[in-house]
């Protein structure tokens, strides 16, 4: 296969992996800037461009899609699609996920487990939203935030209301979530692959901090999942429409309860804790998409062939 990793940056740790796994299983891949794409609608010949060329010998994508750029990365992947090009996420399901009201309301539907949230548009709601989630502590995420940028622990009713008022002050669209005590600012982020969990590590926030990411300097180490965090890992993607995937779960009393669902998850961080090539995985994933693509095109052809006599 043709395999074309969407990148921005060819030297992240993500992007090297998969051209790695890719060369190491026979492929040839290359990094596309999917930001320095153009596309071309035209009755029955869609065509992307890049670098003053007309791509069409791409057999797969892998999008690494990042959520400054998410609208256009979305369009590039969707472009792809409808020249029949192979995804290991398809374009609806990476905005769905980078939308984190969304996400809570497509899980929230499945009956999957969740920290309570509220969502309001008006500081006037305040008292109610905080009462919603239980009262203080809460935390308050900025919709579009990432990487732990932009969400806030509020330890009193006082901060809450504060920090609130001033995100809506600026224009800020937010999330009001339940604090999650006995998760003692550790998370679990499961890796999942086509339906099953490839790999799984716990994060631990660094002395004084409550958010886990490891881009915050927290810490990561390898975790055996339970029989109900996989499945909740599982069913959370799913629910999502990814195929390649990573689930945030925070352990509490009542059970696995879902924080996020990444579309673009980072490998650096799994691969270094678990010591699995889960780069590879992905691979593999085209890898069987491929296959079952070589062999459904006789069948499109004869059904092809056999309606143009009609």
């Amino acid at each position: 296969m043709k395999i074309a990793v969407l990148s921005r940056n060819k030297h992240l740790y993500s992007t090297r992996r998969l051209v790695e796994a890719a060369s190491a299983r026979g492929h040839e891949c290359i990094v596309i800037d999917h930001s320095k794409c153009y596309v071309g609608i035209r009755q029955g010949q869609p065509s992307i461009h890049y670098k003053g060329h007309d791509i069409a010998d791409i057999d797969a994508i892998i999008p690494r899609i990042g959520a400054s750029v998410t609208f256009y990365g979305s369009a590039i992947v969707r472009q792809f699609e409808v020249m029949n090009v192979i995804s290991a996420n398809p374009s609806q399901a990476i905005t769905r996920s980078r939308d984190k009201l969304r996400c809570m309301q497509i899980l929230s539907g499945a009956g999957l487990g969740l920290p309570i949230t509220g969502f309001a548009r008006t500081a006037s709601d305040v008292d109610d939203l905080i009462s919603m989630v239980g009262g203080t502590p809460l935390v308050i995420k900025l919709l579009e935030g990432t990487q732990g940028v932009g969400v806030v622990l509020a330890e009193t009713k006082k901060a809450a209301s504060s920090v609130i008022e001033a995100f809506y002050g600026l224009g800020n669209n937010i999330l009001i979530q339940e604090y999650i005590k006995e998760a003692k600012g550790s998370d679990i982020r499961a890796f999942v692959v086509d339906g099953k969990v490839v790999g799984a590590m716990k994060r631990t926030a660094k002395e004084g901090e409550f958010r886990s990411n490891l881009h915050r300097g927290g810490t990561a180490e390898v975790v055996k999942l339970t029989r109900k965090e996989r499945e909740t890992a599982v069913a959370a993607a799913k629910a999502m429409g990814l195929t390649v995937a990573g689930v945030d779960m925070l352990p509490s009393d009542r059970g696995p309860l879902i924080l996020e669902v990444n579309s673009s998850p980072g490998l650096e961080g799994i691969e270094t804790a678990t010591h699995k090539d889960i780069a590879s995985e992905i691979i593999k994933y085209l890898e069987r998409q491929y296959e079952v693509k070589q062999l459904l095109k006789p069948i499109v052809k004869r059904k092809i062939k056999k309606e143009s006599k009609l």
